[in-house]
């Protein structure tokens, strides 16, 4: 078996292994030391999310899934993008860990569980008490790029996301208006930031994104 295509076996067991931790705050807290046992703390960037890119060629994915072509990616101002991101990014995300996978990166990844080692698991279930939903916003601009959850519960967001390691947006959580997928599966801002990449399953097209790509704040406005 190659290289590659164990390891892509390796991440998806231990991922697949680890969703029933989001059923308290207690098994939370075991899955987030479970994730983040089996991932290097200090290696920021990860090859797993994007591994599976070879298994999928070019190709039209389904709608409301809106295509975009690779100029959207071309070099600009700063990497892909005219702007660096906020310097104060939510969750207490990592500055540098953001600018470098949202400008200067096209494959590669926040390593699995990061975000589990932010504050958003906590101000997730925050909102969820208060029946709200919570906006992520471009990284670079502070656009709107997903709304979360939507037709499930915060719960069942968060168990997915836990299974497959990254946060996890269905079609109807997407803000179309900001967010393209090219031919490959990359999932980008339209102004250029690398977000994640699509990953369809037997549900449907699935979101797989970076948590340091979708933490910013508003633009002039207040957070929702």
């Amino acid at each position: 078996m190659p290289r590659h295509s164990h390891s892509s076996l390796l991440l998806l067991a231990s991922a697949l292994g680890s969703a029933s931790a989001f059923t308290s705050s207690s098994s939370s807290t075991a899955l987030r030391r479970t994730l983040i046992a089996t991932t290097s703390p200090t290696t920021t960037t990860s090859r797993s999310m994007s591994v599976l890119d070879s298994f999928f060629g070019k190709k039209e994915f389904a709608a409301p899934c809106i295509m975009g072509d690779e100029s959207i990616m071309s070099p600009k101002a700063h990497g892909t993008s005219e702007t660096p991101v906020q310097k104060d990014l939510r969750w207490n995300c990592d500055y540098d860990t953001a600018d470098r996978i949202c400008n200067f990166n096209r494959h590669y990844a926040e390593y699995a569980g990061y975000w589990l080692t932010t504050s958003f698991v906590e101000d997730a279930r925050t909102v969820a008490k208060e029946g709200k939903e919570i906006t992520f916003y471009d990284s670079n601009t502070g656009k709107p790029l997903f709304v979360a959850p939507k037709g499930r519960s915060m719960e069942d967001f968060l168990k997915e996301s836990g299974s497959h390691g990254w946060p996890s947006f269905r079609d109807e959580e997407v803000v179309w208006e900001n967010v393209r997928c090219l031919a490959d599966g990359e999932s980008v801002s339209v102004d250029g930031t690398h977000l994640g990449h699509n990953l369809p399953d037997s549900s449907g097209n699935r979101y797989c994104i970076n948590l340091v790509s979708v933490a910013g704040r508003p633009v002039g406005g207040e957070e929702e």
